[in-house]
């Protein structure tokens, strides 16, 4: 009998984190003045503790005992091995999925959200601000804020707080506040809103939002929260390669490819940067990101210095970015509607280390259901971009007729999402793919910026 799943014990669960800032040179973060920001100048928006975090050059960070606690209500994570999707493409490929939709909230969001709430809790901070795409960050910071009495409150973009109005009840049903954005409620917001009444919102507007929140509590009590890009989510992240590598060696198996989907970085960090680090150390190994054809970061935009948010009120950050004043076509995979792609992320793709690609609205959905069908799992939007990716390999594989170990993170589950399925199914879900000519005006943000710098240029 051909093995299906592989677990790990709680013992044998990673105790420490992988930091790729140890094995990567990259671009410093600049200020207004075109400096490097310092951590002074990020005391305002995070806690120190993580600010350490975020520039820490140690490759590996110990995991606080009490975030393995909480980690291990769900955590070791099941590898499963997709043998219905292999018999289905006939593939000599061995598929494996680290399913990171067995978490409460059921996404990989938790992994970041529960240290991020720990570490603001021994801080001092008593309320925490962040925005959401989808809903799955904004889900997993209630569930952890819950989980130390700290207040949450969530800016979600109204595109997906429309799509998706029962991520609004998770929240609310672990004590947070959920509203939509562009709301009236920060100067940020308003200014959107003016621009345009019936804007579908961005996660750029959205970090705005949850930032000028957070700095405007004359009280000092209150700290935001980012769900990715930054390099100290991307570092809590990486215990799903950490697993998944383990899991692998306890049946022999090392991967050929490594998948995951891309929006801000996050998820795909946290399964291939462990994976990344034997790429640098000699390994041969091909691994890709995932993005959507509607929001093209890393496949059609240029690396720049530009702002994560729309206001401008984070530091210039070197990454692909379609331009913070860009908002993305209203596709159902809210998670992945972000302008930017996380600096060490693009670092990896201007050193060709990792390699990017993209597909449609309609392929990932054409993929997500052919996994459901077969392996039984119905899967998030964002997710299914990676399934499409692993269908498009397991058919190489076969055309190649080479055995290949394919690994892929299942990044959540779609049962909040079937409102988007059912559109798929009706014929109501369009393709969107940016053109030249909305990739002109969207790079114009940059012939605007009073700092623009191109990095790297397509």
């Amino acid at each position: 009998m051909q093995i299906k799943k592989v677990f790990l014990s709680e013992a044998e669960m990673p105790r420490q984190w992988y930091n790729i800032l140890a094995d990567i040179k990259m671009n410093p973060p600049l200020g207004p003045d075109g400096q490097p920001v310092g951590p002074d100048d990020l005391a305002p928006v995070f806690p120190m503790n993580l600010i350490e975090q975020e520039v820490s050059p140690e490759r590996w960070i110990d995991i606080p005992d009490e975030v393995l606690q909480v980690l291990n209500i769900w955590r070791p994570s099941p590898l499963i091995r997709a043998l219905s999707l292999e018999k289905y493409l006939d593939t000599p490929a061995r598929i494996y999925l680290k399913n990171e939709g067995v978490s409460p909230p059921g996404s990989h969001k938790p992994n970041t959200a529960v240290p991020q709430a720990y570490y603001n809790k021994i801080f001092g901070i008593e309320k925490i601000t962040t925005e959401t795409g989808a809903g799955q960050w904004g889900s997993a910071l209630a569930f952890a804020c819950s989980q130390f009495g700290i207040e949450c409150k969530v800016f979600m973009v109204r595109v997906s707080f429309d799509q998706k109005p029962y991520r609004k009840s998770m929240m609310e049903a672990w004590g947070a506040k959920c509203i939509p954005s562009p709301s009236t409620e920060t100067n940020a917001g308003r200014a959107a809103l003016e621009k345009d009444p019936d804007t579908p919102g961005s996660l750029g507007i959205s970090i705005s939002e949850a930032i000028e929140a957070a700095v405007s509590d004359k009280t000092g009590k209150t700290r935001y929260s980012l769900g990715s890009v930054l390099n100290h989510v991307l570092l809590h992240q990486t215990i799903i390669g950490l697993e998944a590598k383990k899991q692998l060696e306890k049946i022999g198996e090392y991967p050929d490819v490594v998948i995951a989907c891309a929006g801000g970085g996050s998820n795909f960090a946290g399964l291939a940067f462990p994976f990344v680090y034997d790429k640098i150390n000699g390994k041969e190994i091909d691994i890709y990101p995932y993005e959507p054809a509607a929001c093209p970061t890393m496949t059609k935009a240029p690396f720049v210095y530009d702002h994560g948010d729309t206001a401008r009120y984070t530091p210039l950050l070197p990454m692909y970015s379609l331009g913070h004043a860009f908002v993305p076509p209203p596709i159902h995979a809210g998670g992945l509607r972000y302008h930017g792609m996380s600096p060490a992320v693009s670092q990896l793709v201007t050193e060709g280390i990792i390699e990017a690609r993209s597909v449609t609205q309609l392929e990932a959905y054409k993929a997500g259901v052919a996994f459901a069908k077969t392996e039984g799992f119905i899967s998030a939007p964002e997710t299914n971009h990676a399934i499409a990716g692993v269908i498009e390999e397991a058919k190489k594989a076969k055309e190649e007729g080479k055995e290949k170990v394919i690994l892929f993170n299942w990044s959540g589950h779609g049962l909040i999402d079937l409102a988007a399925y059912d559109k798929y199914f009706a014929g109501e879900l369009y393709d969107f793919v940016l053109t030249d000519e909305e990739m002109l005006a969207s790079e114009k943000v940059f012939q605007d910026h009073p700092k623009p710098q191109l990095l790297k240029s397509r």
